[in-house]
């Protein structure tokens, strides 16, 4: 396989779709295949795994990641939880797991490049330097979890769906015959099946609930909460302590074991400081103009980012924005391309 293209195919329809059209193009692809432990049976079995090498005409390798996706994302998530901050563990995943040691493997049986289903660009750019862009589907763009990614990452990765439309891939895949394993679209947190993120933390990683109170921006006792871990930075529902106006998460007091809520208008801020941030080309030296998005499902606003040292960096937006949440990433972007991302501090 010296020379060739590994496709990592998951069982998803983006999964399966990039691996035909990167089997129309080039002439020595193969599939790779990690599991992580936390599969459904039909994801995991080399019965499902046979079935997709079938359909493509492609070989599928199937690579055991369970130590090193649970060491590099599962306790990193739960460690934010513990931390009192709200983790992504894609955002962690795809340097560490996908770009890291699933083509380690991947270069380990010949490949030079892994492309993967996500709705991205990368680009050559001047200088031998990568860049990464938005996908063409505004609604399906993956590029917020790919802000990690270093150079070295980036020029090795193949994105097929990257100028393709959700509704082209579907509409192929019907033409074609392609039958993913799972009609479930791919989640933010693929580890956590059947339960809440509470109950995972508390079943699976051994987190015990730590009753506390619940105070307002101002300090006064107002409930009783039933555990930190369940809770995050503008969430709404669960704290069931009667208000003049619903009550929202504004902090989480880990040392003192304290849950702070408050009103709506009390959410929102001008501004965020973020941390070890990956800038995907060079590290700016001066406040620049960029939009910034704080969580997947957020539409990148104007903002001002002014860097501090080499990978931190003050954000002051434009307009007021409502639940910016530690432990979330801050991406920024100019225009469709992706300048880099890190952490948000508070």
């Amino acid at each position: 396989m010296t020379g060739s293209i590994a496709i990592a195919v998951s069982g998803g329809i983006d999964s399966l779709v990039s691996a035909y059209l990167l089997k129309q193009q080039e002439n020595d692809v193969f599939g790779i295949h990690f599991l992580t432990g936390y599969e459904r049976p039909v994801e995991s079995g080399s019965d499902g795994i046979n079935v997709l090498s079938r359909q493509l005409g492609l070989p599928i390798v199937s690579i055991d990641l369970k130590t090193q996706f649970t060491t590099r994302v599962v306790d990193y998530f739960t460690a934010a939880y513990h931390n009192g901050k709200t983790p992504n563990p894609c955002l962690v995943c795809n340097p560490a797991i996908k770009f890291g040691a699933l083509f380690d493997e991947a270069r380990r049986l010949g490949a030079s490049r892994l492309a993967t289903g996500h709705y991205a660009r990368v680009e050559a750019g001047p200088g031998g330097r990568y860049r990464l862009r938005r996908g063409v589907d505004e609604t399906k763009d993956q590029s917020y979890f790919l802000s990690r990614l270093a150079q070295h990452q980036l020029a090795r990765a193949c994105f097929p769906l990257g100028t393709w439309t959700k509704a082209q891939v579907k509409a192929l895949a019907a033409e074609k015959g392609l039958h993913p394993l799972t009609r479930q679209e791919s989640q933010d947190v693929c580890f956590i099946r059947d339960a809440s993120y509470a109950d995972f933390l508390t079943r699976t990683t051994g987190i015990c609930p730590q009753p506390g109170d619940i105070v307002d921006t101002a300090g006064l006792r107002v409930g009783t909460h039933n555990g930190l871990h369940r809770y995050t930075v503008g969430q709404r529902r669960g704290i069931n302590c009667p208000a003049s106006h619903a009550y929202y998460v504004v902090g989480i007091d880990i040392r003192r074991n304290r849950l702070v809520v408050g009103f709506r208008d009390e959410l929102v801020t001008n501004t965020c400081r973020v941390t070890d941030i990956n800038w995907i080309d060079n590290v700016p030296e001066d406040p620049m103009a960029a939009d910034t998005r704080i969580r997947y499902r957020h539409r990148a606003v104007p903002s001002v980012v002014s860097p501090v040292g080499h990978d931190g960096a003050v954000v002051r937006f434009d307009r007021p924005q409502t639940a910016v949440t530690p432990g979330q990433g801050a991406v920024f972007y100019r225009g469709d391309e992706v300048l880099g991302g890190g952490w948000i501090a508070g």
